[in-house]
């Protein structure tokens, strides 16, 4: 990889991962390119809370300037830190234990945030409808108006606890029953019927600040032939000039096939910047991440800059400080029976 000397870079538009639980010094000099503007970690990058700790610490002295860090940490299917934080449970049993999903919000972004993380991308804002596998119970329930309630009270404990959230997967990805990870789905209704069931949720908490969006990588063939995060008339027309939207818009991974039916990495990266995405994630593949980063144009965005300096966190508490609170004590063990219930 090209060598790059710029200081204080602002926030580039590529999120890359790493590949184990310590930094190489190619995943350094990747981190302090000028288009890379975030770092997701996997399961693969955490053993413990003070390794991880150490990890994110070098991640962010190996770039001269902003860098945020994030990982998914949903609950249910999709937590990828485990051993040393409160087990969550998915977000479909919320429906049942309504007072609890604030809690869980809290709880979760408090915990990362303890060690550093800036936001999970969280909370699932499709509606569940009964044929999609990859979202089933990740989604609150197939009700839009209860889906919508319980969305809302998890974010507003992840505000709570200084935390940003990331809706997900716009315009919603519930009813398709393919796996975007594995291939490239249609969902062929018409702009109303997705209106007025699966937009619901993001009106309401782009309504009430919501920080940042993820779009599906699914087509919506009535509205657009391009995947709604390559789409400037999902994510230009309709969602900043429509519903307001003006928070952060990360695409989700490029290397889901999904993706990939579109164009090689740098083609979907530069489509979906153009479409108005302000950055686009690379991962499980450092090669492609290498290429995308060199085939950017480096620019500079104040608004863009505005929205993803919204995306850091805004940590209360040390990790120790933390687990010393009778408020987490009593919630983690609350959450954690939930989980394994």
């Amino acid at each position: 990889m090209k060598q790059h000397t710029m200081t204080k870079q602002p926030f580039g538009s590529v999120m890359v991962d790493l590949e184990g639980l310590t930094l190489s010094q190619s995943e350094k000099e990747k981190i302090n390119h000028p288009n890379t503007g975030a770092v997701i970690l996997f399961s693969r990058n955490y053993d413990s809370s003070d390794q991880v700790t150490q990890l994110i610490n070098d991640i962010r002295n190996a770039r001269d300037g902003d860098i945020l860090i994030a990982v998914d940490q949903e609950g249910g299917r999709v937590q990828r830190f485990q051993s040393g934080f409160t087990r969550l449970p998915p977000a479909s049993t919320f429906a049942q234990s309504p007072d609890l999903a604030e809690s869980a919000g809290w709880l979760m972004a408090a915990e990362l945030l303890a060690i550093g993380i800036d936001f999970s991308f969280a909370p699932v804002l499709d509606i569940d409808c009964g044929i999609s596998q990859i979202i089933g119970n990740r989604s609150f329930s197939q009700d839009q108006a209860v889906a919508t309630q319980l969305a809302s009270n998890f974010r507003k404990g992840m505000v709570s606890a200084g935390m940003a959230a990331t809706g997900k997967h716009f315009p919603g990805h519930g009813a398709v029953a393919l796996d975007s990870h594995l291939t490239l789905p249609f969902d062929n209704r018409d702009l109303q019927a997705i209106r007025d069931k699966d937009i619901q949720p993001f009106k309401q908490l782009i309504a009430e600040g919501l920080e940042a969006i993820m779009p599906a990588h699914v087509v919506y063939p009535q509205i657009d032939s391009l995947p709604a995060g390559f789409s400037s008339q999902w994510i230009q027309k309709i969602l900043r000039n429509e519903l307001n939207f003006d928070g952060a818009i990360f695409t989700d991974d490029l290397s889901m096939k999904g993706a990939a039916a579109i164009g090689d990495f740098p083609y979907c990266a530069n489509l979906a910047l153009k479409a108005g995405c302000d950055m686009v994630l690379v991962c499980n593949n450092p090669s492609a991440a290498e290429e995308v980063l060199e085939s950017i144009h480096v620019t500079k965005s104040e608004a863009r800059e505005k929205r993803l300096q919204a995306m850091r966190g805004k940590p209360q508490l040390s990790r120790q400080q933390l687990m010393e609170t009778e408020k987490w004590q009593q919630l983690s063990q609350t959450i954690s029976q939930h989980a394994h219930a």
